[in-house]
């Protein structure tokens, strides 16, 4: 399988993130993805390439302009403010809840970021733009490999962007790249396409970019919004809106499930992918579903993800896969290889 990795990943490296209740170091680190690099090398599982480049155009078709715009300057604005800001990461203090307005830009540099943000867990870094934009050119170049007839392609990359919606990042997620990823497939001519999120934790970006669409079928295998994070969004009754009605469908499972329960919905998606008839599929492949996952919930094992693949492989479907979350970083790379192991050796 073809590995298209984000050389420019380790120029986001968080200093610190809030959780509950203090500064801790980030969970979302540099090596999360080196692990994955390495495996993929270890077993020769394909040849690994850097993303082509794309204009802003791509990410525009999910992504609001102005969104677009305060990421692309956050930077520099938020050094302009003090120079010493530029040894400090950015986080948002303000947020306009229910009854604020969110028309109006603001002028001030901290409203902005809050309007733009769902939590103060996400650090902005002197290299989060950069980072972000070689990522979804991952998952575009991924995307174009598979509509050139590759049976299917693995961005590797970070941030990771299921949490990021059209006009708001949050979760360490900036830039949606599996949103990213299914709109180029449908720019391309593929009537229908399906996203698959597998993360522990709901993509409530992706279901806010999609969620009133038919085109684009979403669905999230995830902990159960009333105790896991993103905890506003992820429940079952969540079916989509308008024209999109029917199109959107979660899987949210308690704290503590296991394999032959998460499995049991995992080929429940499948079932309704097949009935969707998907012309391509995007994996939000997230592997905090890993029993030693530091913030997630589920108690799947290692070789549990060979299974994943295998299964992922039997809906048949041009698929990329696209690199999330899991945060046991020494078990992460093995567990996303052993997913893209078993694709391959299931579709021959």
């Amino acid at each position: 399988m073809l590995t298209v990795f984000n050389h420019l990943h380790t120029v986001h490296h968080g200093k610190v993130e809030m959780f509950r209740g203090q500064l801790v170091p980030c969970f979302e680190v540099p090596a999360r993805a080196d692990y994955v690099l390495r495996e993929l090398q270890e077993r020769n599982l394909g040849p690994i390439e850097s993303p082509a480049e794309f204009d802003g155009s791509a990410f525009a078709r999910v992504h609001s302009s102005r969104y677009l715009d305060f990421l692309a300057n956050a930077w520099d604005e938020w050094v302009a403010l003090d120079p010493a800001n530029a040894e400090r990461d950015a986080f948002p203090s303000y947020w306009p809840i229910r009854t604020f307005r969110s028309d109006v830009l603001p002028a001030s540099f901290a409203a902005r970021m809050g309007l733009f943000s769902y939590d103060a867990g996400t650090p902005l870094t002197s290299g989060t733009w950069r980072a972000a934009r070689a990522g979804a050119c991952c998952a575009l170049t991924a995307a174009s490999h598979v509509l050139k007839g590759a049976r299917a392609a693995f961005a590797l990359t970070r941030p990771p962007g299921h949490h990021a919606g059209p006009d708001f990042f949050g979760g360490y997620c900036f830039l949606n790249n599996a949103a990213i990823a299914a709109q180029a497939l449908r720019d391309a001519g593929v009537d229908r396409v399906a996203v698959l999120d597998i993360d522990y934790h709901h993509g409530n970006g992706t279901q806010a970019i999609f969620y009133d669409r038919a085109d684009v079928q979403f669905t999230s295998i995830h902990g159960d919004p009333h105790t896991e994070y993103p905890y506003y969004l992820g429940y079952a009754d969540e079916r989509g809106a308008g024209g999109g009605l029917g199109f959107n469908r979660n899987l949210p499972l308690p704290r503590g499930t296991g394999f032959e329960q998460w499995r049991e919905a995992l080929i429940e998606a499948l079932r309704g992918i097949a009935a969707f008839k998907a012309g391509a599929l995007v994996v939000s492949l997230g592997l905090d579903t890993f029993e030693g996952d530091p913030i997630a919930g589920f108690t799947l094992a290692t070789p549990d993800y060979l299974r994943i693949g295998e299964d992922l492989a039997r809906a048949g479907l041009p698929t990329v896969f696209v690199f999330e979350g899991g945060y046991a970083v020494a078990e992460v790379g093995a567990n996303a290889v052993n997913v893209l192991e078993g694709f391959m050796q299931q579709a021959g």
